[in-house]
């Protein structure tokens, strides 16, 4: 892959991760732009560059919640102490517990969409219609969550019943464009948690899911002698990391006193767009 390329696709990916604006739909319109002509086929960038554009957006998670990550790794001992014991979960073990729920409804579907071949009938030749729709529809679903439900609960008041909610939801970008933060956050606002809270809990619920996903895509990479490919994955995950951090900090920010209004205009205006490039060329 040309450097150039590379680094574009590694800060377009970084930014877009954890935002609510899906970064599907952003590598296909920059895949489409370097390789005009090609259509849905731009979509596909590898499996050692997409595992590392991921690892990359996920240590920049584990840097900005550095607390709640080291709950989170602390808490399947606690969690194992309190069963034994017999005693009201400690934050730790409760938070370890609901990630490990929220988490599995995106592994059953992503591993049935893999052994059907369905996924990859959704990125080939429908993937332009499919991430329009996506961004436009899920993006008229946040602005309903964020506007008319009210800002309440908090990262402690997170229940059995609000993981499972938000993990249901959090499958559903499985579905190119649907953004997975930006569906775990609607989730969290029709739930009730505040923007803030709701983005809180979408980047801790991207941790277990990114492990998952890269772990299940590195499958494809064992045996492989290629290390012409290990320059682009270092500067793929490095660009990823950095611009995914930043993004997360100007994104958390900007929630303590702006609503996802903006968010959510931008993803109509692109998903009219792609749409817009869909249905021109029928």
């Amino acid at each position: 892959m040309p450097l150039t390329e590379l680094i574009i696709l590694a800060i377009v990916q970084g930014i877009t991760e954890f935002l609510p604006i899906s970064s599907s739909a952003h590598l296909i319109l920059m895949r489409m732009l370097f390789h005009p002509g090609q259509g849905s086929e731009a979509i596909d960038i590898g499996v050692t560059i997409d595992v590392a554009l991921h690892v990359g957006s996920l240590f920049a998670v584990l840097v900005y919640f550095r607390k709640e990550t080291r709950d989170a790794v602390v808490g399947p001992f606690t969690l194992v102490g309190d069963l034994r014991h017999r005693r009201a979960l400690r934050p730790q073990s409760k938070l370890a517990m609901l990630l490990v729920v929220a988490t599995i409804p995106a592994i059953i579907l992503g591993l049935i969409l893999a052994k059907t071949d369905a996924l990859d009938a959704i990125r080939g030749e429908l993937a332009l219609k499919v991430i329009g729709w996506t961004t436009v529809i899920f993006g008229v679903l946040l602005y309903i969550s964020d506007r008319f439900f009210r800002e309440m609960k908090r990262l402690e008041d997170w229940n059995l019943n609000g993981a499972v909610v938000m993990g249901l939801a959090q499958a559903m970008a499985l579905i190119p464009g649907v953004s997975r933060s930006g569906v775990c956050m609607t989730a969290g606002r029709f739930l009730g948690y505040s923007r803030v809270e709701s983005a809180r809990i979408a980047m801790l619920m991207a941790i277990p899911t990114i492990l998952a996903a890269g772990g299940f895509k590195s499958l494809d990479l064992i045996g492989s002698q290629d290390l012409d490919l290990g320059r682009d994955a270092a500067i793929a995950a490095g660009l990823s990391f950095v611009s995914a951090y930043i993004a997360l900090v100007v994104m958390m920010k900007l929630l303590e006193r702006v609503s996802f209004t903006p968010y959510v205009i931008y993803r109509l205006a692109l998903g009219g767009f792609l749409l817009w490039t869909a249905y021109a060329n029928v």
